[in-house]
């Protein structure tokens, strides 16, 4: 597996990046594309079923390619997969799919980043019953201060929404936070991430070299 180099900013969730001198990126593959993870320097892969493009002619195919692909070294996460009440199929289909990831990469001690779009109960009660060992994080986070915490109180990591983290009104959300427990990322966006790096070290009052250095610490604890 490729790990960042000392001072790289990590964008932990992304989608047709491609890492530049400096930056690291985990690029998101999504079972639907068909395509397969490379070895490229300065990127790693998660692979996963985003509930946007399932249903129940195609489940089965797209789990055997998780399977198929989820063992490569160059694929350090399960996802983005999760649950979403505005778009994709029956709750039901859902859950199970997802379960079925998480299976997947609780036996290759691989972590899970999540799509969750206002279905919080669903993914709280999945939690629950899976019991996971290794770690989940939500990408694209822009929720209440005491969903965020309750999330945080559960284990989860939170990765924001590169829009909202920029706002001004993303400060006290990220104040309020464990710096131990954050990611930025650009979701593939045409955005500079030093940008965000930039706006959440003056939000937590830090220089944006020690902001690296922290989440360097929860990249390594998290992917291990």
């Amino acid at each position: 597996m490729n790990f960042p180099d000392h001072g790289d900013y990590i964008n932990i969730h992304t989608h047709g990046g491609k890492s530049s001198p400096g930056i690291f990126i985990v690029e998101s593959l999504m079972a639907h594309e068909g395509l397969q993870p490379l070895d490229i320097p300065g990127t790693v892969f998660s692979y996963g079923i985003h509930p946007w493009f399932l249903n129940e002619g195609n489940s089965g195919e797209m789990l055997n390619r998780v399977r198929d692909n989820s063992g490569f070294s160059s694929v350090v996460a399960l996802g983005e997969a999760g649950f979403d009440k505005l778009r994709g199929p029956s709750p039901d289909l859902q859950y199970k799919i997802f379960s079925e990831q998480v299976k997947i990469a609780e036996a290759l001690s691989k972590p899970v980043f999540i799509h969750c779009v206002r279905a919080w109960d669903e993914l709280l009660v999945a939690h629950k019953n899976l019991r996971p060992k290794n770690k989940w994080i939500i990408h694209g986070f822009r929720g209440s201060r005491e969903l965020a915490a309750q999330l945080i109180s559960k284990g989860f990591y939170l990765s924001f929404w590169f829009d909202f983290i920029i706002r001004p009104e993303s400060s006290d959300l990220i104040r309020s936070l464990p710096v131990n427990r954050i990611f930025l990322e650009t979701d593939g966006a045409d955005i500079d991430l030093r940008k965000i790096y930039d706006k959440v070290a003056a939000d937590l009052g830090i220089p944006v070299e020690e902001l690296i250095r922290i989440i360097h610490g929860n990249f390594y604890l998290v992917f291990k």
